[in-house]
């Protein structure tokens, strides 16, 4: 295997272990910059030694053992400068884990490993921005360039959220642990707002030249996917799981060949990913029969299966929809909901009633600068006929808009109202 294949290997190596690694080494050594660093130094290692000598039969059982071995010398070298007798006795108990055979193999534990840094990089301590930045580098196994690259931020601004991230989990002791069950809802719902977040900007890009960007979907759906494992009985994991699954089958179609957006009436639906389709279905069916009472994941899911199961826009259940936003809306609250109400509210009753809930929200300060109010009116407004109210509302769409595909899809609606 020549050096780049050797290279592309150990790429897809780290980004598959990599949490395994750092969830184990945070157990041991109980920091989790410390354990990063580690487990940094081990890649560092590969990199320099698998080209040469080829990569191991196990590649993970390699990278941990290494990592420990740096672990023990770095506590070594702590131990003999340092002489306290407090760092000493907490040193060498760390030392005598690290020393100790693999534990990695050990499928139940590495499983709570992970499970206890999902948790650690999504504590409610943390900024959004940090918990984002943090999961991904730690559990998505991304490097600084490429959260930048993702969110359009410079790789230093990425950098100083996940030294930040980390230095407050340290100063602030949290402990490597599941949360009890007094908490657990509230960590929990702060672990799936974070894999939310990441999917929401891979599925419609917030900024930049790029409509969709479809890796960081992936590495969403990956983490879901691994949460799901982790926690089987929890309806709104595999809740968030199934729409996410349901959403991304829509991918390919979402882009034209200019990499325009396609919206979802103009979509081709024999493009759309059927066996992400299959999977979301049925991992709704595993949500709704673990809980009746569904929660907001759910409820959107239920929502996006209505859509999969539909052959086109004009044979789906619009009714149902509105049925389920009306769930949504009164467990969430949410102006961004309500919003998506009254298109629904449009197909199934038509858009003189969809517009009078539009008008409604326009004073909603939450909806103030959101592009997609004035987007949603104007789309309305043509319906009924009334193209110069319309073209002015895209040209305000398109002025708040920071996705330059989609402002370019706004300006020719507008232009087209015009003709």
């Amino acid at each position: 295997m020549g050096a780049s294949a050797t290279h592309r290997a150990i790429d897809a190596v780290w980004r598959i272990e990599s949490a395994r690694l750092i969830a184990g080494l945070t157990r041991i050594v109980g920091d989790v910059s410390v354990a990063e660093d580690l487990a940094q130094d081990a890649l560092v290692a590969a990199l320099e030694q698998w080209p040469e000598s080829g990569i191991p039969d196990v590649p993970a059982a390699w990278l941990m053992s290494t990592a420990k071995r740096r672990g023990i010398d770095a506590l070594r070298r702590r131990v003999t400068l340092q002489r306290k007798r407090e760092l000493i006795g907490r040193d060498l108990q760390t030392l005598q884990q690290l020393d100790q055979p693999d534990l990695a193999a050990q499928v139940d534990e590495v499983r709570d490993d992970i499970l206890r840094l999902v948790f650690m990089t999504c504590h409610p301590l943390l900024s959004a921005q940090a918990r984002v930045a943090l999961t991904l580098r730690l559990l998505g196994g991304l490097s600084t360039p490429e959260i930048a690259r993702a969110y359009l931020v410079s790789e230093g601004t990425v950098a100083q959220r996940i030294v930040r991230a980390k230095r407050t989990l340290s100063e602030a002791h949290v402990p490597f642990e599941v949360p009890g069950r007094g908490e657990l809802a509230d960590r929990q719902s702060a672990v799936l707002e974070v894999i939310y977040l990441v999917f929401n900007e891979g599925y419609a890009a917030t900024a930049g030249e790029r409509w969709t960007r479809p890796a960081l979907c992936e590495d969403a759906l990956r983490l879901a996917r691994i949460l799901a494992g982790l926690m089987p009985r929890e309806p709104e994991v595999h809740g968030l799981l199934a729409l996410l699954e349901l959403q991304a089958s829509r991918l390919r179609a979402r882009v034209g060949p200019c990499g325009e957006p396609v919206l979802l009436a103009d979509q081709d639906r024999a493009r759309w990913d059927h066996l992400l389709v299959q999977r979301g279905l049925a991992g709704l069916r595993r949500a709704e029969q673990l809980s009746r009472a569904l929660g907001p994941y759910t409820l959107q899911a239920a929502i996006a299966a209505c859509h999969a199961r539909a052959r086109s826009v004009e044979e789906t259940d619009w009714q149902r929809i509105v049925a389920l936003y009306d769930g949504l809306a009164a467990l969430t609250g949410s102006p961004v909901v309500e919003l998506n109400r009254a298109v629904a509210v449009t197909m199934a009753f038509g858009p003189q009633a969809g517009l009078e809930l539009v008008d409604a929200l326009a004073g909603d300060p939450a909806l103030r600068g959101y592009h997609l109010l004035p987007s949603v009116r104007g789309d309305l407004l043509v319906r009924l006929g009334r193209l110069e109210e319309a073209r002015e509302d895209f040209v305000r769409a398109a002025g708040l808009c920071d996705n330059e595909q989609e402002c370019e899809l706004l300006r020719s609606r507008a232009a087209a109202c015009g003709t």
